[in-house]
């Protein structure tokens, strides 16, 4: 049985580093700290795949409403005891994370998807905030870039999500959230 840990964005360099795209950037940081080989576009899947003995990396590459679909792809070809999906929540500040299980979207169109397409039953996700100070229209800014002092509340953001991956894999869901929400 293996971890599917699942980052959630949009493919193609020109939304490589707006806000929608926070989880593959999560992903890609836990990819670098451990050591992972390079990601590989796998077409049974719609994703770009890395994987070690007993974790898979994977970044959808359907465009964000249709994640569930390469999802639901990705987890019927493995096995898994363990399923993490790392995304952008602009109800949180940014730089903010929070760990759930089984909760709904909240309107997050990417996470709507996943449910639509397997459910929500041990679901777990870590929300990585893209909020800006004032309330805005998520469709005004989930595809722009971060400012640069947001940038610095980003980058730890992730890095507080790959160590809740680790805690989540090592410890359990209630230990990573009691210790990081």
């Amino acid at each position: 049985m293996k971890t599917i840990i699942i980052g959630l964005g949009n493919p193609g360099k020109k939304f490589e580093k707006t806000r929608h795209n926070v989880g593959f950037m999560a992903i890609d940081e836990f990819a670098k700290e451990n050591n992972f080989p390079g990601f590989k576009l796998q077409k049974k899947t719609d994703s770009l795949i890395s994987e070690s003995e007993n974790i898979i990396l994977a970044k959808p590459q359907t465009f964000m409403n249709d994640s569930g679909k390469a999802v639901k792809k990705i987890i019927n070809n493995a096995q898994t005891e363990n399923l993490i999906i790392i995304h952008d929540d602009i109800d949180l500040l940014a730089g903010k994370i929070k760990i759930v299980k089984e909760r709904g979207s909240a309107g997050h169109k990417g996470v709507e998807s996943i449910i639509k397409n397997i459910g929500n039953e041990n679901l777990t996700r870590i929300r990585i905030g893209i909020g800006p100070k004032k309330e805005t229209k998520a469709n005004k800014i989930v595809l722009k870039n971060f400012s640069a002092e947001e940038q610095k509340k980003i980058g730890e953001a992730i890095k507080t999500a790959t160590l809740a991956v680790k805690i989540i894999i090592g410890e359990g869901i209630e230990r990573a959230m009691n210790k990081l929400n």
